[in-house]
């Protein structure tokens, strides 16, 4: 009976033994699974040529490096074009803050697909991007590299140029950064995908102020799934939201796409925003202004509403 026991027991632990590793196995893909498909550029469905068009990568080669940071950010990472080592120009710059849980490594092509377009891109390691404090200390990131001369970014950020987006938590994160943060004003514009609505922000001590937005802001949200409509960006709190900022503004949402989609299917508009903003883009523009605005025709968005000043 001792050996029958015996024999039980070994086989129990062997079996838990093959759970616990089962699990792990399971936890470590999921820490590294890309957020973003690597080839999305190719995949996501467009209906509309500046869409499109700048759903492509662009002509720049990307190149990258990290850097140790705070406790909070741990490490930048920074994504820039090759060519920014070899010649005079000036570049502008993106800060990318994370929804919860991703992080940068899973998201790699997204930073590179903007940077093939002429910009540099900066994330972070911060997990709690919703207080809006690992954007300030990524914009004084910036403002040290510019002038750090052993940097490769030393005199090649266009300060003036500015931009930052985030998805779900990183989108609250950009609407503290851009209303109640001491850098507030730096900023050219910004981008937000599925941004945490108002009312679950601030219960989260996410406490961004939409009335003292004075930067030109792009919301994009999807349509698909319960957590996406429900908990985290409903129509009805989306629109309320929307009409609390008095900047230029513009607001639709993606047909079909749930909350994960969220942080690459609308990556052509979103290119072609910061375009337009950060580049003067006339092409990329026509996606938001003139007389038939590309964003409102494109079939795969709805519910667009548009309210914005000539750049």
């Amino acid at each position: 009976m001792k050996g029958i026991m015996k024999k039980v027991i070994e086989v129990i632990g062997i079996i838990i033994f093959i759970i616990v590793v089962f699990i792990i196995g399971v936890l470590f893909f999921m820490l590294f699974i890309p957020a973003v498909p690597n080839h999305y550029v190719n995949e996501v469905k467009t209906d509309g040529k500046i869409e499109s068009q700048y759903l492509q990568m662009g002509h720049c080669k990307v190149a990258s490096f990290k850097k140790d940071g705070s406790e909070l950010i741990k490490k930048y990472y920074v994504y820039y074009p090759e060519e920014l080592e070899y010649n005079n120009k000036k570049y502008p710059v993106i800060i990318v803050l994370n929804g919860t849980g991703i992080l940068p490594k899973k998201y790699k092509a997204l930073f590179k697909h903007l940077t093939s377009c002429g910009f540099v891109v900066i994330g972070n390691d911060d997990g709690n991007a919703g207080s809006g404090q690992s954007a300030d200390e990524s914009m004084n990131f910036i403002i040290s590299e510019n002038k750090n001369h052993k940097s490769v970014l030393y005199g090649k950020l266009d300060l003036d140029n500015i931009g930052i987006t985030g998805h779900s938590q990183g989108g609250a994160g950009v609407l503290s950064a851009i209303s109640i943060m001491e850098h507030k004003d730096k900023y050219k514009t910004a981008v937000v995908l599925s941004p945490t609505h108002e009312e679950t922000a601030h219960q989260f001590g996410w406490n961004y102020d939409l009335t003292q937005i004075a930067t030109p802001l792009l919301m994009i949200a999807g349509t698909e799934g319960e957590f996406e409509t429900q908990a985290v960006i409903p129509l009805e709190k989306m629109s309320k939201m929307y009409n609390k900022i008095t900047s230029s503004k513009v607001m639709l949402r993606r047909k079909g796409a749930d909350h994960g989609q969220m942080l690459y299917s609308a990556d052509g508009y979103v290119t072609a925003w910061f375009l337009y903003y950060l580049r003067s883009n006339t092409f990329a523009s026509q996606a938001f202004i003139g007389d038939s605005p590309e964003i409102i025709e494109n079939q795969l968005y709805q519910d667009q509403k548009i309210d914005l000043k000539r750049n």
